[in-house]
Parts: structure tokens; C-alpha cells; sequence
């Protein structure tokens, strides 16, 4: 069996966590065996897991060149695991692939997620008694189960993610082999190498895409989600809608522009969806520094982090919900609503936060991997930070995230730089047929909403009487207004509060 996934990224911890993998220089059946149980039982919903037999360790990287095993000994540790997949209760068999690497051979054992938990092993498959225990992964170590974890565990039976559910709905023939194949070239596995149109059974089941017993096999849905041209014949309203408020949703509602509706897989939609972002939306100001060669540059909205945001939207949004991924456009934010919203087991204070959103139960781990492989998703629980930071190096306010008590839905709002906002407002006031002195002044008083008459004829070389003359004007045309007492006041710039 070929691995539906790099070789070198596996040797490398690359795409996936390293609480995922473990090296073994050796067989050793008693160990293996209990990380395959804890892996098929998933305790945390990462995805299962893999163990690279002939690769050795060090400080939990694998050394290269590996140390590799014989081709005799290759073969009679396959036929064990062939014996000893029949200890594990219920039944589970991990899916075992040869790798040659750097002129050797390893042997990777790929342990998914079972759809069967809770699973039991022995503790010694070797040992004439063998007492079955309830294994789980615990960072990087494999533990037994006890107390609330095993009756957590147990509890879990029931609960296998939606995306990694098969339906028997979807057909062999709504898998579109050419979305397989270049997904398979741009990760570079060696399935990519066979003959997909008449072997998709076998590449599937290759890939745990297909679930059920043997004499009836269904494909999961994370396969249509990926691989269908059309996934919304099965999970309906999956699609991006994208609209713009050029004067804000409140400023003028009926001002609006809809882009047209983006539908495919969702790797596809994705990148439809940041495509028109990138081009329609994303601004950068350039600033030259005195003294200083290099200059400042910044985005009203930084790609990295609507590219996250709207990653997140696809990747955790609920296929059994009938709506769709709205991302509404306004001057001062851009806002990315989805449906449901996050799990229960994130606490509102840290939906509130907007710092990290760490769950215990993903809704579409295995699309989660997808994604993680053709580098469209970075690691589990990483989106809302990686969102923050780009924010914060662009020098934009932080993000926030809103939900109901019932989480039917998830709001992100990315705001616009400060900048840009204040360039949407001098761009409406100059449509008021302004001098260029008025101008000045509320360039000044932008940049300083205490600013004195005084101040303002110093500024602008100009008499106070002129001043005074020039504001007069300003507030008859309800461009600004002062509030407060004239010294301790503040001067207000009334378009802003419309724009924003």
C-alpha cells in the first residue's frame, strides 16, 4: 500500500503534528501496539496517527540517514501484525506501507481514527495473558486510559466527525479523478503514480475514504468535499457569497455589490474566494521615511489574514447546515460569518478574548488534514493566533469574534488599517468642493482633535480671524463640529462617523 502522503514530510514532522508520529529503530510489538490502539481510539480527535519502524530518534528527530531494516525482517513483521491486529477489540487493522529512504527500506504504519472506538489491546500482545487495556495518546506517549478518560472515551463511540462519515449517497463516479490526481502530485504521493481511473476503489480505500464493511462500502463525505466538482448535491448551500458596502452596510444599504457565488471543492472555493479578496479588496500604502531607505508598507488588510480567516470558515463550518460562507466587505472591516458555530467545550470568555480557540472536538478533522497538506491550513488551534499577529505586524486593530449562547454561529471581523479608513473619509469629504486651506485644517484636526484656534493659524501660517472664518464654513457644510468646552473640547470630523 502507498502512503497518501510525503514520505519526507512524515520523516520531517511537516503537515502533521508530531504528537502524531513516533520513530522506532526496532520492532517492537508490545510498545506498537499500544500506540496503535491509542491512535485508532483518538481520544483527541487529531486524526489518528503514524509509527515509522527503522527510523531512529534523537531529541525527537529522526536521524538521517535512517537506519532502515531487512528486507527478511520487512516481511515476517507484516505477517505478525497480521496476527496481532486480531488481539485489538473490536477488530482494527492499521494500514501498513514499505518506504524506501535513503537507500534503505522503513516500514510506516498508518493508524487512523477507528470508526469502532473504544478499542482495547493487551499489554503484552506477546505474553500468554493477555488483559485487555484501553489505550490513549497523552502528548506524545501512549497511556491507559482511567477515571473520566476511559468514560470519556467510552462516550465517544457515538461521535465520529461528520466529514469522516460515509454516504451512501456519493458515488464512485462523482469523484472527479482529475481533482484526485493533482491533489495527489501536489503532495507528492507515490499514489499519484497508479492508474486512478480504473483503480479508484483501491486509491480510496488507500486514502480510509471509503468506510463500512467490505460487501458494503460507502465513501465518506470528506471525499466529496474535496474531490467532487460538485459537493453541493450532497451537503446543499456550500458556497461563498461575497458582497461589498462601498458606504458601509449602515451608511448606505442599498449601495451594495455581489460578487458571483463561488461553489466547487473546497480547496477551490477557497482559493476563488482570496483570489477576488486579492484583487478587488487588498490595498497597500507605501510611506518613504526621512533619512531612512527603507520604506513603511502596510495593507488595509493584510492576505494572510483573511487567507486564515477564511480557511477557518470552510475548514470548521457545518456541511449539514443550509447557508452558506457570507464575507461581507464594508470601508472600516471585513466580516466572515459561518455556520454553526464553535464548539462547546471553547469557553465564551475565550471567544471573547479572540486570542486562541482551542477545541477538544473538531468538526471536520479529516478535512482539517487535507487542507494541512496542500498548505492551505496551518496546525490545530494556530488559525485565531496566526490572524492576531498578522493584524498586529500590519499595524491594524485586532480582530474580534462574536457567537450566540447557543453557537449556531461564528463572526470574525478583520478591521481595515487605520489609515486606509481615513483615506475613505478625506476621498468623501473632498467631494464637498473644499478649499485647499479646509483641507489643512482637517488634516490637522485629524491629527489633533484638541487643537486650538491658536494652534491652527501657527500651523497654517495665517491669521486667527481667518481661521475662525474657514471653520464657519466647515460646520455650515456639516463637515465638523466641536464638542465640549472650548478648551478642554474636542473637534469631531462628522463624515467619519458616517463612513465608519
Amino acid at each position: 500500500m502507498a502512503l497518501p502522503i510525503n514520505i519526507n514530510d512524515l520523516l520531517n514532522k511537516n503537515k502533521v503534528e508530531s504528537n502524531r508520529i513516533e520513530f522506532k529503530k526496532s520492532w517492537n510489538p508490545v510498545s506498537v501496539y499500544h500506540s496503535i490502539c491509542a491512535f485508532a481510539n483518538d481520544f483527541d480527535n487529531i486524526g489518528g496517527g503514524y509509527i515509522l519502524i527503522g527510523v531512529e530518534e534523537e531529541n525527537g528527530i529522526a536521524k538521517r540517514p535512517v537506519c532502515g531494516l531487512p528486507t527478511e525482517q520487512l516481511d515476517a513483521i507484516q505477517r505478525e501484525i497480521i496476527g496481532y491486529n486480531n488481539l485489538i477489540d473490536p477488530y482494527y487493522a492499521p494500514r501498513l506501507s514499505v518506504e524506501d529512504v535513503d537507500g534503505k527500506q522503513i516500514l510506516v504504519i498508518w493508524a487512523p481514527s477507528g470508526q469502532d472506538r473504544p478499542y482495547a489491546a493487551p499489554h503484552d500482545v506477546t505474553a500468554k495473558l493477555k488483559k485487555p487495556i484501553y489505550y490513549i495518546r497523552y502528548g506524545t506517549s501512549s497511556i491507559e486510559a482511567k477515571g473520566e478518560q476511559l468514560d470519556e472515551l467510552r462516550d465517544m463511540a457515538n461521535r465520529v466527525p461528520f466529514d469522516d462519515r460515509g454516504n451512501p449517497a456519493i458515488q464512485l463516479k462523482d469523484i472527479s479523478t482529475t481533482l484526485l490526481r493533482d491533489y495527489l502530485v501536489q503532495i507528492n504521493s507515490r499514489l499519484a503514480n497508479e492508474n486512478i481511473t480504473d483503480n479508484l476503489p483501491s486509491i480510496l480505500e488507500q486514502m480510509n475514504l471509503l468506510d463500512g464493511p467490505s460487501e458494503k462500502r460507502t465513501i465518506k463525505n470528506v471525499a466529496a468535499m474535496m474531490f467532487c466538482d460538485n459537493p453541493e448535491k450532497f451537503f446543499p448551500v456550500t458556497q461563498v457569497e461575497i458582497v461589498t458596502f462601498p458606504e458601509g452596510r449602515e451608511g448606505n444599504p442599498n449601495n451594495i455589490i455581489e460578487a458571483p457565488v463561488i461553489k466547487g471543492p473546497v480547496p477551490a472555493m477557497i482559493q476563488a474566494a482570496l483570489s477576488y479578496l486579492r484583487t478587488n479588496v487588498i490595498k497597500e500604502n507605501v510611506i518613504k521615511q526621512k533619512n531612512n531607505e527603507r520604506s513603511i508598507r502596510f495593507y488595509n488588510f493584510p492576505y494572510q489574514a483573511l487567507e486564515e480567516a477564511v480557511v477557518n470558515a470552510l475548514y470548521h463550518r457545518d456541511y449539514k447546515e443550509r447557508e452558506p460562507v457570507e464575507i461581507t466587505i464594508e470601508p472600516d472591516k471585513i466580516s466572515i460569518l459561518s455556520y454553526s458555530g464553535p464548539d462547546r467545550s471553547i469557553s465564551m470568555e475565550a471567544i471573547r478574548e479572540a486570542k486562541a480557540l482551542r477545541s477538544r472536538r473538531y468538526r471536520n478533522r479529516r478535512l482539517g488534514e487535507f487542507l494541512k497538506e496542500i498548505n492551505l491550513t496551518e496546525g490545530r488551534a494556530t488559525g485565531i493566533p496566526t490572524i492576531q499577529t498578522e493584524l498586529k505586524k500590519n499595524g491594524s486593530p485586532a480582530a474580534t469574534i462574536e457567537t450566540d449562547d447557543i453557537r449556531s454561529y461564528f463572526l470574525i471581523d478583520i478591521p481595515c488599517h487605520p489609515d486606509f479608513i481615513w483615506e475613505n473619509v478625506i476621498a468623501s469629504i473632498m467631494e464637498k468642493d473644499l478649499t485647499t486651506r479646509q483641507q489643512q485644517i482637517i488634516e490637522l484636526i485629524h491629527d489633533n482633535q484638541h487643537i486650538t484656534y491658536d494652534d491652527l493659524a501657527v500651523s497654517l501660517k495665517v491669521s486667527r480671524q481667518t481661521i475662525f472664518k474657514e471653520i464657519t464654513i466647515l460646520r455650515k457644510k456639516n463637515i465638523i463640529e466641536h464638542i465640549g468646552s472650548r478648551r478642554r473640547g474636542d473637534w469631531i470630523i462628522i463624515n467619519r462617523h458616517e463612513i465608519l
